[in-house]
């Protein structure tokens, strides 16, 4: 299952990410993330670590993955409330996944981390007003995106890794 590149195709991978939300409320999406993780991993068993070729990731990286994801955005939205038009780093995903060792992570330690960034994510989106959610940072792979682009498209990124993550499964499970 691949994904726009990020870096090169900017408007591509928002778009991707912004259909799979389509007109559904990201923070309930959002909300939605944990349970559905918890039930590819219970599902996940001793495939939880192998993965379907060299360059894609297992169950536990995209799990790893998602929790980045999660830590990165916390940032994001805070210097985007913060600050006037922040600049806002990108990073290689693939890097983070391979370089902090994901698949050698226990998904035990790693659920924790991922509910309390996004708890407190969802509890910022909630009580941020349309104005503050207008606010924008300038990305330094795709430019302008404001507070409420930035949080829409991570829920439309849970849906992506969470059918990959089931993409996955499959794939290993294949005769």
């Amino acid at each position: 299952m691949r994904s726009p590149d990020p870096v090169t195709q900017g408007a591509a991978y928002q778009r991707q990410l912004l259909d799979l939300l389509g007109r559904d409320d990201p923070a309930a999406v959002q909300e939605a993330t944990l349970g559905r993780i918890d039930d590819v991993l219970k599902d996940a068993g001793e495939d939880l670590r192998r993965r379907p070729a060299p360059n894609e990731w297992s169950v536990v990286e995209l799990l790893g993955h998602l929790v980045d994801a999660e830590m990165v955005a916390s940032g994001r939205y805070r210097w985007t409330l913060s600050q006037d038009q922040p600049p806002l780093l990108g990073y290689d995903q693939d890097l983070w996944v391979n370089r902090l060792g994901h698949n050698d992570d226990d998904p035990k330690a790693l659920l924790p981390v991922f509910a309390a960034l996004r708890s407190a994510n969802i509890l910022l989106w909630r009580r941020s007003s349309a104005q503050a959610r207008a606010r924008v940072a300038i990305h330094a792979e795709r430019g302008p995106e404001s507070y409420d682009l930035m949080f829409r498209m991570l829920a439309g990124h849970d849906r992506f890794h969470l059918n990959q993550m089931r993409a996955t499964l499959e794939q290993l499970r294949a005769p």
